[in-house]
């Protein structure tokens, strides 16, 4: 308690550049947390619905029954339903139109799918940068107060006649104190970043595979159909 005390009363006597430092770090931690635990919950979010949807979808279930799912559950489904959408879409629009040519049809539903999948990752890495760059721009915001707390320290120094470690000791633990918030704001950010960056990657790398898997059930689907026109 009284370790909590000491730490409290060297952020209030500390001078106002190196308050206004702690007070940056403070805010961008708890900004950071935050956005921690919104992207825990939506990477969860997208898992489970991708499951739910990959679960429907090797279920034995109709392409066209999928399709009409997905189209009613354009907001509330997954990425991977999304983009068996677009796909999909692209694939019976062209069908409408009497193309028969495998590769044409083929061609088309690769890119609205590709398409759809950079929107979807786009949407999955939001305040991922954020993250990173608290996790590397803190320490030194951090330093900054510390070196600035150091200096004006120093100065004040200048006007005594006799400089002992007590006189110089509250000045430097002021000063520190900026570093440690730096870092206590930097070291969850790195973290999180790393883990959700790798989350990210397995989704990213679920979805291509899934893309490649709907790509050859479509292409088996335009070959027949191909060969049943001529």
């Amino acid at each position: 308690m009284n370790q909590e005390l000491s730490i409290f009363q060297l952020v209030l006597q500390a001078s106002i550049v190196v308050q206004l430092v702690m007070l940056l770090l403070i805010t961008v931690s708890v900004v950071s947390w935050a956005a921690i635990f919104r992207k825990l919950f939506s990477l969860g979010k997208v898992k489970q619905l991708n499951d739910r949807f990959e679960r429907d979808f090797w279920s034995g279930s109709s392409l066209n029954d999928l399709f009409a799912a997905a189209a009613q559950n354009a907001r509330s489904g997954g990425p991977m339903e999304r983009i068996f959408a677009s796909g999909m879409r692209e694939f019976q629009k062209l069908r409408e139109r009497q193309v028969t040519d495998a590769g044409i049809l083929m061609d088309a539903a690769r890119r609205a799918m590709r398409a759809s999948f950079q929107r979807e990752m786009d949407v999955i890495e939001t305040h991922l940068s954020f993250l990173a760059s608290v996790g590397s721009v803190s320490p030194y915001v951090g330093l900054f107060g510390t070196v600035w707390g150091i200096m004006h320290a120093f100065t004040g120094l200048a006007a005594l006649t006799q400089v002992t470690l007590a006189s110089v000791a509250p000045g430097i633990a002021e000063a520190l104190v900026a570093t440690a918030i730096g870092l206590f704001a930097a070291i969850p950010a790195v973290v999180a970043y790393n883990r959700f960056a790798r989350d990210i990657d397995r989704i990213s790398i679920r979805l291509e595979t899934f893309i490649e898997e709907f790509s050859n059930i479509l292409q088996r689907n335009a070959g027949a159909q191909s060969a049943s026109g001529h």
